[in-house]
């Protein structure tokens, strides 16, 4: 499988701060990665660098085939980058941001102006693409810095934590936007604090720590690696909820978490789903919800940390 982005060993550092300290990252053409980790990890470091922003103390990294460092310009040429808050200009329309984009891309008037036509109706902005931007909402204008990461066809697009601040139907918008993008053929390298944006969007995620790669895989293949799921049951008579934790504190060897009649217990063995179907098939208790369920992202990154990602921060940290 091609690879758009093939770093190894990246090592940066801030006076005594390790930003990164080894790191190795792939991303397949056509596919998210989502880079995972708390404030501090080093993931805008890692993107910064990635787009030639930064120049790595040490190791190699190629984009579309050329090196971030002595190919720099080359690099520039192939990707598009949107970081935490949106840099279009507030005073000028949406369609007037993507054309001054276009032309400071030396497109040609006329070309500039379909591009900036294109985009707009890409991302559902037409209709606001002659309204000033300080008018849009937080969804809108985070779609439009998207549509100007977009506006020179990048082949890689870089996004450095793109909802931040989002409220949940902002953010839904955003992830459409991404989901577009790549269905479209481009290729995305994702940083976000945000357990279930990396859940919904990556086909693979890394997990940041202390500058480091700690972890790799599919979301499913991470969730796995807890070894744990929580098994869920709630009777449909409330009346039997005692009866059922006591069931189900036998099969598995702990008292079971009881709110508002749901019983919950991590589970080693998924084959306790089936004994308590026929525990409770004998006891006569009909379940109204009965669930093995995966463990969280979040729950996967205190496994691999010993924090949650919210936890690690860095006040004003650039890493």
């Amino acid at each position: 499988m091609e690879h758009v982005i093939e770093a190894e060993g990246l090592r940066k550092r801030f006076g005594e701060t390790r930003a990164l300290d080894g790191v190795d990252l792939v991303v397949p053409r056509g596919s998210v990665l989502g880079v995972l980790g708390p404030n501090g990890a080093g993931k805008t470091t890692a993107v910064r660098t990635l787009a030639t922003l930064l120049r790595p103390d040490a190791g190699t990294a190629r984009v579309c085939g050329f090196d971030v460092v002595r190919d720099a310009a080359r690099v520039r040429a192939k990707i598009g980058l949107t970081g935490q808050y949106a840099s279009v200009d507030e005073e000028l329309t949406g369609f007037e941001n993507l054309v001054m984009i276009g032309r400071l891309l030396d497109f040609c008037r006329r070309d500039a102006r379909a591009r900036a036509r294109e985009l707009l109706a890409r991302f559902r902005l037409t209709g606001a693409g002659g309204r000033a931007v300080k008018t849009y909402s937080g969804g809108m204008r985070r779609r439009l810095d998207l549509a100007a990461g977009l506006v020179g066809r990048p082949e890689v697009l870089y996004l450095d934590e793109p909802t931040t601040g989002l409220d949940p139907r902002a953010r839904g918008e955003v992830w459409d936007a991404v989901r577009d993008v790549v269905a479209e053929g481009g290729s995305v390298l994702l940083t976000t604090q945000y357990l279930e944006e990396a859940d919904a969007l990556a086909d693979r995620i890394v997990v940041f720590d202390h500058g480091r790669v700690i972890a790799e895989g599919t979301a499913a293949e991470l969730k796995a690696r807890t070894g744990r799921q929580t098994l869920v049951v709630r009777a449909a008579e409330a009346s039997r909820s005692e009866r059922l934790a006591a069931i189900v504190a036998e099969l598995v060897g702990v008292r079971p978490e009881v709110g508002s009649g749901l019983v919950s217990v991590s589970v080693d063995d998924a084959a306790v789903l089936s004994a308590l179907v026929r525990r409770l098939d004998e006891a006569g208790i009909v379940p109204a919800e009965l669930a093995l369920r995966m463990p969280s992202l979040d729950e996967v990154f205190l496994t691999l940390t010993g924090h949650h990602v919210e936890e690690k921060r860095m006040e004003g940290s650039l890493v």
